[in-house]
């Protein structure tokens, strides 16, 4: 049964969602801009012409059994790091990335942005990479933060990635219901004065 007093318990809800909607968008416009900027950035980055991420080079062979021990090349990586970019930085490895199809061992480095691509069955250099795509994933996903701090079980990311989440949730609904609200009402406003 729709009646007057129907209609103002819907405006009510209405102002409600509106006020949380406003109130929300506030404290979360920055989070929002960042998540945003960094997401169009990490969909773009293997289009970037190298600028975002270095692209994967092409070694000599995809023969596993032709290649050098990851040992060796790790070595190799290692030493290219002290003697083509800086001594002074840390050749801890974040990971090793073997692309046999390509005949290529990207060695990648844990607190730094440097990569270092070596072709598996010589060990030549193939690209003294920099990951920016890395950098802007730990922005996106607020790890940076926890890096900053020096905190090693993320508490930051987790923080920030629920609180993004569930704010982006909440203004899916209210967004929804703040276009859905009104032309319910107007209907209903509508048949109220048809009734009369």
């Amino acid at each position: 049964m729709i009646n007057k007093e129907s209609l103002h318990r819907q405006a009510r809800s209405l102002r409600w969602f509106r006020k949380t909607h406003r109130i929300t968008g506030i404290f979360l416009f920055v989070v929002f801009i960042f998540i945003s900027i960094t997401g169009v950035l990490l969909g773009w980055k293997k289009n970037s012409n190298d600028t975002i991420l270095p692209k994967t080079c092409i070694g000599t062979t995809t023969n596993l059994a032709e290649w050098l021990p990851i040992e060796d090349l790790h070595n190799k990586a290692i030493a290219t790091l002290r003697d083509s970019i800086s001594p002074e930085l840390s050749a801890d490895l974040s990971r090793i990335d073997i692309r046999n199809s390509k005949g290529v061992a990207k060695f990648v480095f844990e607190n730094h942005y440097w990569s270092i691509q070596l072709d598996g069955a010589t060990g030549k250099v193939l690209q003294i990479g920099r990951r920016r795509s890395d950098f802007i994933e730990q922005v996106h996903d607020g790890s940076i933060i926890d890096n900053l701090l020096g905190t090693s079980h993320g508490g930051f990311k987790l923080f920030y990635t629920s609180i993004s989440g569930l704010a982006l949730f909440l203004f899916s609904i209210s967004g929804f219901w703040l276009w859905l609200g009104p032309k319910r009402m107007h209907r209903q406003a509508r048949r109220l004065k048809s009734q009369a």
